[in-house]
């Protein structure tokens, strides 16, 4: 049975009149990379800052490595949090970042951290401040992956990167986590790009969680179906409806899968198409606006409210 690193029970935040977060409930689960997706403004960073114990939460649990976060050197000594705006001290170089973070991490890897500012061309005694957008996340980049803190979460810090240098974190991540098994949260909205990466999906939209389950799960858990209306119409009836788009006489439906025989047979005598949808399309389907819940993989067929 898979360890838990983090709870987090009916958890609520709130910033004057705006809830950021309304009664969120999931589990972090051991040596597993996590994606905590949503669109921006979700409230994915606020539950990231609630876990590293950087803010409290109003209402609910939340407790990681089995005890409370907040002000809590224990826990904090065994995660690493690198966000995309990660602040430094205005007057220290790359070297010096790395060297605090060294001192802070305990398990800080050094011949790693330098591999990596290599591979990332960062210049060891330039300033921050001097630094690029680009150099500055690759600089977090480095501090998250040689931590190798038992829990390691990245707020969007590769934001800055160019395609190629993402790529490489990517890469990075998924051959160092082979060999150092961690416990790692993604908040991210490239979810195409992460999409073989992450093995369990946490969703939040508007501040609930919407999504729980494993990546592999959700691979194909919902098709597109396409053609005329009237046919589409026959074969989506009582099924979980994610979107519809309709082109005069023809139609283009989403629904939760996976689909029966009998209903494939239907689809190529009714002369329909069907499409998988990716892992960012579901996403997309998940968070638009007014959908606030969503069937269980068991195939349920209550609709969700569009």
């Amino acid at each position: 049975m898979t360890a838990t690193v983090a709870t987090v029970r009916g958890v609520a935040k709130s910033f004057g009149d705006v809830a950021a977060l309304e009664n969120v409930t999931f589990e972090v689960q051991e040596h597993r990379i996590h994606g905590l997706l949503g669109r921006n403004g979700a409230g994915k960073t606020t539950m990231m800052q609630i876990l590293t114990g950087q803010t409290w939460q109003d209402v609910g649990d939340v407790e990681v490595f089995g005890a409370r976060p907040f002000e809590n050197a224990t826990v904090l000594r065994d995660v690493c949090f690198v966000k995309e705006s990660q602040k430094y001290p205005e007057d220290f170089t790359v070297g010096q970042v790395l060297s605090s973070a060294a001192s802070l991490m305990r398990d800080w890897d050094e011949d790693f951290a330098r591999r990596l500012a290599d591979d990332f061309d960062l210049p060891r005694k330039r300033k921050v401040k001097k630094l690029s957008r680009g150099m500055t996340s690759a600089l977090g980049v480095v501090v998250g992956l040689a931590s190798r803190a038992p829990l390691t979460l990245f707020d969007e810090p590769y934001l800055g990167l160019d395609a190629v240098a993402r790529q490489m974190f990517y890469d990075q991540l998924l051959a160092d986590f082979a060999e150092h098994p961690r416990t790692v949260v993604l908040s991210t909205h490239l979810i195409d790009e992460v999409s073989e990466l992450i093995d369990r999906v946490v969703v939040i939209s508007d501040g609930t969680v919407v999504v729980d389950d494993d990546a592999e799960n959700l691979r194909g858990r919902a098709v597109t179906i396409g053609g005329s209306t009237a046919a589409v119409e026959r074969l989506v009836a009582d099924r979980a409806v994610l979107h519809r788009e309709s082109f005069g006489s023809m139609a283009r439906t989403t629904v939760v899968g996976p689909l029966t025989d009998a209903d494939l047979a239907r689809a190529a005598t009714d002369g329909l198409s069907i499409e998988p949808v990716s892992l960012q399309q579901f996403v997309v389907h998940c968070t638009s606006r007014g959908r606030t819940a969503l069937p269980a993989v068991s195939g349920t067929r209550e609709d969700i409210p569009s």
